[in-house]
């Protein structure tokens, strides 16, 4: 990937912010899932 693109459109940033996000939520999730699972199995 070269940053031959001299305009940076807000494309590519709403994107990564949206993956970035969604990451995040993903793995909140699990750890909120995991720790959970921990307290009802002791």
């Amino acid at each position: 990937m070269k940053p031959d693109i001299t305009e940076p459109g807000p494309l590519w940033r709403r994107l990564a912010w949206f993956v970035g996000i969604w990451a995040a939520s993903v793995a909140l999730l699990g750890l909120v899932a995991w720790v959970i699972r921990r307290m009802i199995n002791g």
